[in-house]
């Protein structure tokens, strides 16, 4: 689950509060150790979620670099080239 949470600081343009909270989102469930809560567990989970989001966006506005920001699409190409090679070498 947890491996589909990306890096979001320093991005150009910045993450969006639908990445911060697909990010929030993962970090719950990986948490909590399941994908969809009980209806007893719902609003716990999903408050968790929303608290997660709030603080991961407060924070990646407050973080300073001084590195250029990254370009999406160079960072996805580069991921989508180690996975490649990750699983070329593992058969």
């Amino acid at each position: 689950m947890c491996r589909n949470i990306r890096p979001l600081n320093n991005f150009e343009p910045p993450a969006s509060s639908d990445e911060v909270r697909a990010a929030a989102l993962q970090y719950v469930r990986k948490v909590s150790g399941t994908t969809k809560p009980s209806k007893a567990n719902e609003q716990y989970f999903y408050e968790a979620v929303d608290e997660i989001a709030h603080l991961t966006q407060h924070l990646i506005e407050h973080l300073t670099t001084t590195a250029p920001p990254k370009n999406r699409e160079t960072e996805a190409a580069k991921a989508k080239a180690r996975s490649a090679a990750r699983f070329a070498n593992a058969g």
